[in-house]
C-alpha cells in the first residue's frame, strides 16, 4: 500500500491515537508520542510539513513492529485507505 505522500507531524500524531499514542512531551520542533497498549511504546516524530518519506516509512514501520502488525495494516487503520 502506497503510503500518503502529504501528511504533517501534528496529523501523523492525531492519526496515530488509533493506536493509542498521545503527545507525552514536545522538544522542539518534535514530538513525543507514547502508548501503553501492549506494553510501553514511543515514537519521535518531527512537526514538519510534510514529513520526509523515509522518516513516515520508519515511524509506520516502529509501529507496525510493536503491535505485530504489517505496515500496511497500520496505513489503512491509521489513515483509512
Amino acid at each position: 500500500m502506497k503510503l500518503p505522500r502529504d501528511v504533517s507531524g501534528d496529523e501523523l500524531a492525531k492519526r496515530l491515537r488509533v493506536f493509542g499514542y498521545q503527545v507525552t512531551r514536545q522538544s522542539g520542533s518534535h514530538l513525543r508520542l507514547t502508548t501503553t497498549e501492549l506494553g510501553e511504546h514511543y515514537v519521535t516524530v518531527p512537526r514538519h510539513d510534510p514529513v520526509k518519506l523515509g522518516t513516515l516509512a520508519g515511524i509506520l514501520g516502529d509501529v507496525a513492529e510493536h503491535f505485530n502488525l504489517d505496515r500496511d495494516e497500520v496505513v489503512a487503520q491509521a489513515f483509512g485507505k
